[in-house]
């Protein structure tokens, strides 16, 4: 049974100009041959993503969306940067193949990678694909263990090291998603005052090891070996990708972690199958996290929040351009319920925090 990622039309609206596109790809990537085949991968919020077929060949292109943006999101130049570096040393990193900001070939900049297919877990399991709670608490063990090897790269040493800058991360982050999400609140959207009150009077000191971060490292962003779903073969989506604090990497993880004892709200806006028999739970993953980096635990309930803030934020960003009218996805209609949401939880975590 298939049950790889598929891509599907073009949404109305974010088509290519093909023929131009197939030349430029051609002109760039050597031995492209035959006609081009452009679909379209349905999921996701932000950059759009592209399957092109040209040939035999399979290649993803990604590029900014349509609309209002924030000022330093959807930098594909950083994103192929990065890919550049990491490929070599990160074996889950796709293959770069072409970048330009030429804005006569699409308008904006843009690039083009290799494919990496395989499996793509998102809140419903495929049809006829299952874990039992063994292999599903293997399957969260190996998600863990790929986020920490690419926290111990040295990223001094693959040509990163000016890449970010880690002193000060996590100060700066609080402060940047504060003035993110007031920059895009809507009159329907949630406050988050107290939320942002309390991240700001608990910031923590950066931790002392800076390392290449995912910023959105999650089921959906890894793709597994459709012969063998509990090994892990790609790591997708490096737009928010810098060198920073690891800890503040995984704690924009835990905010996606939806877990079974959650309340039901919170797990009806999970978009991960974070809540199967057998899954990890956040302290779980905390703890196999900090027994890997010999670090203690405390802290976490600061980093959780902050993950649950962030995600907030993201969503929030997304829905004004729906509530502002310019997108026409409907997908994003409803994410003015999920910034609810997870202020709810967030305060949850808040009343019960000791920190």
């Amino acid at each position: 049974m298939e049950f790889t990622d598929k891509p599907t039309n073009v949404r109305q609206g974010e088509e290519l100009d093909l023929k131009i596109i197939e030349a430029f790809l051609k002109d760039n990537i050597p031995g492209l041959a035959g006609g081009i085949l452009v679909e379209q991968f349905p999921s996701g919020y932000s950059n759009l993503t592209y399957l092109i077929r040209i040939g035999d060949r399979e290649l993803v292109l990604r590029r900014p969306p349509f609309g209002r943006k924030a000022k330093t999101a959807h930098d594909m130049g950083r994103e192929y940067r990065i890919l550049k570096a990491l490929n070599p040393v990160f074996p889950y990193c796709p293959k770069p193949l072409v970048y330009t900001e030429d804005p006569s070939i699409m308008g904006c900049p843009f690039y083009v990678m290799e494919r990496i297919k395989g499996i793509i877990l998102r809140k419903t399991l495929p049809k006829g694909l299952d874990f039992s709670p063994d292999q599903m608490r293997s399957l969260c063990e190996n998600l863990l263990d790929v986020h920490y090897k690419l926290h111990s790269i040295d990223y001094k040493a693959i040509g990163l090291e000016g890449f970010g800058k880690p002193e000060g991360y996590v100060k700066r982050q609080v402060e940047g998603w504060s003035e993110r999400y007031r920059a895009a609140r809507t009159p329907d959207a949630p406050q988050f005052e107290t939320v942002m009150q309390w991240l700001h009077d608990r910031t923590p000191m950066d931790f002392h090891q800076p390392a290449v971060i995912h910023n959105d490292y999650k089921f959906d962003n890894v793709v597994l070996d459709p012969d063998n779903p509990l090994r892990i073969v790609g790591v997708l989506d490096w737009e928010m990708a810098t060198v920073g604090d690891p800890l503040m990497d995984l704690g924009s993880s835990l905010g996606y972690w939806v877990q079974s004892d959650d309340p039901p709200n919170f797990q009806a806006i999970g978009m991960q199958p974070t809540n199967l028999p057998g899954a990890f739970t956040r302290d779980e993953l905390v703890n196999r996290y900090a027994e890997k980096a010999g670090i203690p635990t405390t802290n976490f309930d600061f980093y959780f929040c902050f993950g649950l803030f962030r995600l907030a934020v993201i969503v929030q960003q997304i829905y004004y351009r729906f509530y502002h009218g310019q997108t026409k996805d409907e997908r994003f209609k409803m994410l003015i319920v999920a910034a609810h949401i997870l202020e709810e939880q967030a305060i949850r975590t808040i009343e019960r925090s000791a920190l």
